[in-house]
């Protein structure tokens, strides 16, 4: 792939404009909002300028109510020899597209499975997709070059190509992202109107459950309404076990204990459901979960403190698989958990013991 042309400049179409560039493609941008484009082509993404003649690969980007639209446009336009989106719904874009009667041999629909909170070309990075992965769902129409420079741009973009079924893949997002988004959502709405004194209270779970409930809600409106019934089942599940959970709480309210115990075998069963689903969760780089055990360490909220903690944990010969930081409510000081392979625990606690560093237990 020499030449590409990224039409939608926001988060998913920037990163992957500025991962192409990077790499040596000649990349044009093109937007709605010819301001969005000039943003993304000032952060090295690529040219504003329209090409002189059809490039190797077209990238739509577009919300998914827009993709067939502007792939369609694109397609009957001749702007490239091989077209594909990146929209988070397959299907439906599909079967749009089919609608319109038009040759879909050049046309591929692709997902990659990463993004952030933020949205937009300043929220965008070349690494975005790094290690991350990224569904294609060709059939058996789809022509083998275009299928090969969606497999270039996913290896540009230094993601993990997986092939799947579009339908397949809208009901497997639908559980793995649409439903979660709505979940973390309903959470986070709880504390809209709570009380000053126990919002104060929230700690690392309640943090972890709404984070992603900071995403823009008109950007996900457009992603919900192309993917409503698969959603809209998973959270009848979820809504069914949300009544009988509420059902076994008010049993254990109970003075019979007969209720207590049933309501408690109740809730038992709900958390079992959950430890089961949950270990399921693919662990680091995709591979098999892993149970580590965390070192944790008291830091002051200065400068530089991060740094020293991951440099005398590789002195002492350490890697430390994942980091959670807590901070302290109305101090200074936070929380850092170390979470590192159950034999490596006496040798960091006793190496970040010896250098000063404050363990807690």
């Amino acid at each position: 792939m020499r030449t590409a042309l990224v039409i939608g400049t926001g988060l998913i179409g920037t990163s992957a404009a500025l991962a192409l560039a990077a790499r040596g493609v000649v990349v044009h941008l093109a937007d709605h909002d010819p301001l969005q484009a000039r943003t993304a082509a000032a952060l090295g993404a690529g040219t504003d300028e329209a090409p002189e003649g059809p490039v190797d690969l077209a990238i739509v980007a577009a919300p998914p109510a827009h993709v067939a639209a502007t792939l369609a446009d694109a397609m009957r336009r001749g702007l490239a020899r091989g077209y594909l989106d990146v929209a988070s719904v397959k299907g439906g874009p599909r079967r749009e597209l089919e609608a319109l009667g038009l040759d879909l041999t050049q046309y591929i629909g692709t997902h990659p499975m990463s993004g952030r909170e933020k949205s937009g070309p300043l929220a965008a990075s070349g690494d975005l997709f790094e290690g991350r992965p990224w569904v294609l769902t060709p059939t058996r129409d789809t022509d083998t070059e275009v299928l090969n420079l969606a497999l270039e741009l996913v290896s540009h973009c230094r993601a993990l190509p997986v092939v799947m079924d579009a339908d397949a893949h809208d009901r497997a997002v639908a559980l793995v992202s649409h439903m979660p988004h709505l979940v973390s959502s309903m959470v986070a709405a709880r504390l809209q109107h709570a009380e000053e004194t126990a919002v104060r209270l929230c700690g690392q779970g309640i943090r972890d459950v709404t984070r992603i409930a900071a995403s823009d809600p008109r950007m996900w409106i457009d992603i919900l309404s192309a993917n409503p019934g698969p959603v809209a089942d998973l959270l009848a599940d979820v809504s069914a076990d949300l009544d009988e959970t509420v059902q076994a709480l008010r049993a254990l309210q109970s003075s019979d204990e007969a209720k207590r115990r049933e309501g408690a075998t109740g809730i038992e069963d709900v958390l079992r459901r959950g430890n089961a689903g949950q270990v399921r969760v693919p662990g680091k780089h995709g591979s098999a979960p892993r149970a580590y055990e965390v070192v944790a360490v008291l830091i002051d909220d200065q400068p530089g403190q991060l740094a020293r903690i991951f440099a005398d944990a590789g002195l002492a010969g350490v890697n430390i698989e994942d980091v959670r930081i807590e901070h302290a409510t109305g101090q200074q000081a936070g929380l850092v958990q170390l979470m590192v392979e159950p034999k490596a625990v006496p040798v960091l606690d006793a190496a970040l013991r010896e250098r000063g560093w404050a363990l807690r237990q």
